[in-house]
């Protein structure tokens, strides 16, 4: 059985710090605890994660964040997932540094991203796991804090969410979303 995980971000050095590629650090974070490597792929880094009979096939689309669904949409259907098998990974201003919210469905809320990710699928019905990154930034300044590097003290407080939020991964096809919901919300 098979599960596409999608950790939102863009590719590149100069936004490898970014708060917009929290997506990419969860899949990083859970690629370097189970010892695997990514590859450069079409449309986004792959690497494949087996753990007890499943497979998670992690992608961090290099299609640059605003074009998010078209590897979205590649992966699923080479790799044969079920929309319901698939978790999507991305930032959101409107938490809390580090809050973590896993929804079964929902609008964009204004991310570029998910927003590609809908248009290209025709539905919001896909489960998505969004960590805060704050919105400790001026009117108008939106796009510079969010392809802004964390700060030492965010990226202190978010080392242990970042743990928090690849477990959360590792929870969903093992115990169900709704179970992993339950356990991982609001930690």
């Amino acid at each position: 059985m098979k599960y596409l995980i999608v950790g939102l971000g863009n590719p590149g050095d100069e936004y490898r710090n970014s708060r917009h590629n929290i997506g990419y650090k969860v899949l990083d974070s859970l690629a370097e605890k189970s010892g695997i490597v990514f590859s450069d792929k079409r449309y986004a880094y792959v690497a494949e994660l087996k753990v007890r009979g499943k497979i998670l096939v992690l992608i961090k689309p290099t299609t640059y964040m605003n074009l998010s669904g078209n590897a979205v949409n590649y992966y699923l259907k080479k790799e044969k997932v079920p929309l319901e098998k698939m978790m999507i990974i991305v930032d959101d201003l409107a938490l809390p540094l580090g809050a973590i919210r896993i929804k079964t469905k929902g609008g964009s809320g204004g991310h570029n991203g998910l927003q590609h990710i809908e248009d290209i699928l025709g539905c919001n019905d896909y489960i998505r796991m969004r960590i805060g990154i704050g919105d400790e930034f001026n009117q108008g300044q939106q796009v510079d804090y969010v392809l802004g590097e964390w700060t030492k003290e965010e990226m202190e407080k978010l080392s242990a969410k970042v743990v928090i939020a690849a477990d959360a991964v590792l929870s969903f096809p093992h115990i169900g979303i709704e179970r992993t919901m339950n356990l991982f919300n609001n930690k």
